[in-house]
């Protein structure tokens, strides 16, 4: 399945929403998007919708922390959504959660 990136807005939360399979295949795809969204909404906080994944493999998860990094340089943050209990343990064991807050809705 092709990975899909659709920008929003959750109330003032600028977001990404993102549906598919974060793969060596399309963290090109994720790069770009997560670019665009930190350097679109310099200082701010930005969020990931990550609901609709399906898989994420090592390599997106090193996108989205270098995302992390960026908007933390840039003095923003980036904030996960996630209810997935499945990506919700992979991010605890890989120390993800620790890295990048993790929440279980946009509000």
């Amino acid at each position: 399945m092709d990975l899909r990136c659709r920008p929003a807005t959750f109330g003032d939360l600028p977001a990404l929403v993102l549906d598919g399979d974060v793969d060596l295949g399309s963290v090109p795809t994720l790069h770009s998007a997560l670019v665009r969204l930190v350097t679109d909404h310099r200082g701010r906080t930005v969020a990931v919708d990550l609901d609709a994944i399906e898989v994420l493999d090592d390599a997106g998860i090193g996108v989205l922390l270098g995302a992390a990094g960026r908007a933390r340089e840039a003095g923003g943050d980036l904030v996960l959504v996630c209810t997935n209990p499945r990506l919700i343990a992979r991010f605890d064991l890989s120390g993800l959660a620790r890295a990048i807050e993790v929440r279980d809705r946009l509000s």
